[in-house]
Parts: structure tokens; C-alpha cells; sequence
């Protein structure tokens, strides 16, 4: 099953009730696309991308390629046929200012482009995310957006933090068609991506 024929925008919606790092994703009539648990306590990232809630169906894994480090990449897998979508690479030093990451396939050749569109926002976030107090509220005025570009520097996608209490919701919006196993790649991309940037602020 690749994640395809979805009906864009997709929402990201953080669950608050668990100490996991768990979200919903539906679609824009508010079906169901997928379920994502973060696996706790491990010292590499190891995400689940379940079928819904009941988490009764494994889609996908999403598995950090090594220990806690600046160059971690992150490897895309579908469960049920064990087929490699390829994986997501942190671009390093450079993601401390500005996120930055490339989706390679599964020859390791880079095929898309994951960056942050204004480093300010983080910038002020993590400022202001400090105060106490205020700092709760900064998901309602300090919002990030992510756009994911083609080799050919075409955008492709656009996820926008969305405003809400504890930065719990984003949005993910397809710009122009893509394949489906590019499309699968993506957004499994994003999904891991949006679950380190979050956890950073």
C-alpha cells in the first residue's frame, strides 16, 4: 500500500493525552489516512505509520540509520512487502539555523529537497518559547512552513505549522502531480521530519 489517491490538504494532529510523540493524519474530508507512533525511550528513532487509531495494521517503519548525530538519515519501509522507499537525510551543521533535508531514493541518488522557507520564525520561536507563560502560546503566531522541491527546483509540496495551543497541528498541501512512489517517499519524509523539527521547537 503506498500513500497515494489522497484527497489534499492532509492534517497533522498532534495527540496531547500521551507522553508518545503520536499524530492522526486525515484528509480534507476527514477521513482517515494514518496513524504515526513515535517509539519511546530509544536511542535511535524507530516510527510506526499504523493504519488508523486502533493501530491493528502496520503500513510503514521509519528506522534512524544510526545513534543520535547530526548526519542521521532515516530509512522508509513498507511493512507488508518489506519495499525500501528510500530514506530521508539530515543536511548536518546547516540544519541548526535553517531545517534542511534530502529525500534520496532507493539507489541513494537525491531526488527531492526538504528546507525550512524562513529561518526567522524559528529564530523568534525559540525565544519567545522560553518566557513562561507566553511561550505556550507561541504556536499561535510563530509558524513555520517546510516546501519540498524537486532536482528540477520545482516545489512540489508545502507544510505549514498551523496555529494552534502547543504547535500541535500542520497541514500538508501536494502544489503539483507526482509518481506514486515519490509520493509515498515524501511523505514519510515529512512525517519523520515534522516529528524532529517539533521536537526542537
Amino acid at each position: 500500500m503506498a500513500l497515494n489517491n489522497l484527497n489534499y490538504p492532509l492534517d497533522f494532529k498532534f495527540k496531547i493525552s500521551t507522553l508518545a510523540s503520536d499524530f492522526n493524519i486525515t484528509d480534507r474530508n476527514g477521513n482517515y489516512v494514518a496513524y504515526v507512533r513515535q517509539k519511546m525511550f530509544k536511542l535511535k528513532e524507530d516510527v510506526i505509520v499504523f493504519n488508523d487509531e486502533s493501530k491493528s495494521k502496520e503500513l510503514f517503519r521509519i528506522k534512524a540509520n544510526k545513534w543520535i548525530d547530526f548526519n542521521s538519515s532515516y530509512s522508509l519501509t513498507e511493512v507488508a512487502t518489506g519495499r525500501s522507499f528510500g530514506r530521508l537525510a539530515r543536511k548536518g551543521m546547516r540544519s541548526i539555523w535553517k531545517a534542511s533535508y534530502d529525500v534520496l531514493d532507493g539507489n541513494d541518488q537525491a531526488k527531492f529537497k526538504i528546507q525550512e522557507d524562513n529561518a526567522w520564525v524559528r529564530f523568534f520561536d525559540g525565544m519567545v518559547g522560553e518566557i513562561p507563560v507566553i511561550g505556550m502560546f507561541t504556536g499561535y503566531f510563530l509558524n513555520p512552513t517546510y516546501t519540498v522541491s524537486g532536482i528540477d527546483g520545482k516545489a512540489y509540496f508545502k507544510l505549514k505549522k498551523m496555529p494552534s495551543f502547543f504547535g500541535r497541528r500542520f497541514q500538508l498541501d501536494r502544489l503539483v502531480d507526482i509518481n506514486d512512489d515519490d509520493e509515498s517517499a515524501v511523505i514519510l519524509s515529512l512525517l519523520m521530519m515534522t516529528l524532529l523539527e517539533r521536537a526542537r521547537g
